[in-house]
């Protein structure tokens, strides 16, 4: 595939990837232009998967991947990143939903009055307490909850809507009081907006007739540093990019959308589930009991790609100290045999602003890669 299509996201080819804002990510050029190297043979995995690029990635070449992420908002987003479906069947199951749900609890409050037009927050909750009440979702039902999330929030379009909500951020959610004080500020009332016009608009761009055929895989909401199998099938290459040390707020940025997929009406604060961020010692260990439980899920000789960085005012350790410490922490065999420079993030690219300096400079990312040496 032309390279050029991988890097421009309004590509039929590649809109899947783009289905749902997400607040941090790597581009896809980067996973792709790794696995262009791999055979159909191989398995490729990431234990941080965040909205499922490498998978994508993977998918584009027909090479199976599995991912795993604790966020459930992230989880729900690379799901659907290894679907095949028709927009027909979505927007077809998004009417059944809305001509025979009723919700049967609304969330209440000044941030929900302005926040959606009260017909749109309606029909948002009949699609929320269908598929909440699925034990294990279908394919299509998959899509369609990656389609709404991707639409439940951002800004108001001068032409027709694109998202669901009042003016807002599409890549993360700002608090309810600072939301609140804003549409006060400016009087900016929440327009109605049709849900299952926007469903079917958005269902007809994203699985269009290129997107390619979905390879096997699975996607699984956990914690990385606890599970022992995410496939049948040893792992010969794993691509992941981990969070920088001190972002740990992933899920409170993403507290809209993580209302959707079961989350209270209020912003949860705690991060059981993450990556501790306590100190760099707590953090290197938690990313070593990662690494160990990926060699164990790995074939001997197999690769490891990461990609990361850090945040200008929180760490003393250089990222490829925090890398190199970890992998030698977990103590089963990988040898690092390279780190390179990535080069600074793209705004385009990532939520770039994040890894600014004062002086308005990126911390320049690394890309570190390792084989398992048994």
């Amino acid at each position: 595939m032309d390279f050029s299509i991988i890097d421009n996201r309004l590509h039929p080819k590649v809109r899947l990837n783009s289905i749902c804002p997400y607040f941090t990510m790597f581009p896809l050029s980067f996973p792709y232009r790794l696995l262009t190297r791999a055979s159909k043979n191989d398995v490729v995995y990431d234990p941080f998967c965040g909205r499922g690029t490498t998978n994508y990635a993977a998918r584009l070449l027909g090479i199976n991947s599995y991912g795993v992420d604790s966020n459930p908002v992230a989880s729900a987003v690379a799901q659907a990143k290894i679907v095949s479906v028709s927009p027909h069947e979505i927007t077809n199951l998004c009417l059944d939903i809305l001509l025979s749900m009723s919700p049967k609890q609304l969330p209440s409050g000044e941030f929900w009055e302005w926040a959606y037009d009260p017909d749109t927050l309606f029909d948002i909750c009949k699609i929320r307490e269908y598929l909440l009440q699925k034990k294990q979702l279908t394919d299509i039902e998959i899509a369609l909850r990656a389609i709404v999330l991707g639409i439940l929030h951002g800004p108001i379009m001068k032409n027709e809507p694109s998202y669901l909500s009042n003016q807002m951020p599409r890549t993360f959610a700002t608090k309810p009081n600072y939301s609140v004080r804003y549409w006060q500020n400016k009087n900016l009332r929440p327009p109605y907006v049709s849900l299952p016009t926007l469903v079917k608009k958005r269902s007809e761009y994203i699985f269009n007739q290129e997107v390619p055929r979905a390879a096997k895989g699975k996607i699984v909401l956990a914690d990385s540093r606890d599970i022992q199998q995410v496939s049948s099938k040893k792992i010969t290459c794993t691509i992941t990019s981990p969070p920088y040390f001190g972002m740990s707020t992933y899920e409170q940025d993403q507290w809209l959308r993580n209302w959707f997929v079961g989350g209270t009406e209020k912003i949860d604060y705690s991060t059981k589930k993450q990556v501790k961020h306590h100190s760099e010692i707590s953090f290197i260990t938690d990313l070593s009991k990662v690494w160990k439980n990926v060699a164990a899920q790995s074939k001997p000789d197999a690769q490891l790609f990461i990609r990361f960085g850090a945040l200008p005012s929180r760490a003393d350790k250089t990222p490829s100290d925090m890398i190199k410490e970890s992998l030698y922490n977990s103590d089963c065999g990988w040898k690092i045999t390279t780190i390179k420079k990535a080069g600074e993030p793209e705004d385009s690219k990532r939520q770039a602003n994040q890894f600014k300096t004062s002086t308005g400079k990126y911390v320049e990312e690394i890309d570190v890669f390792a084989r398992l040496k048994n």
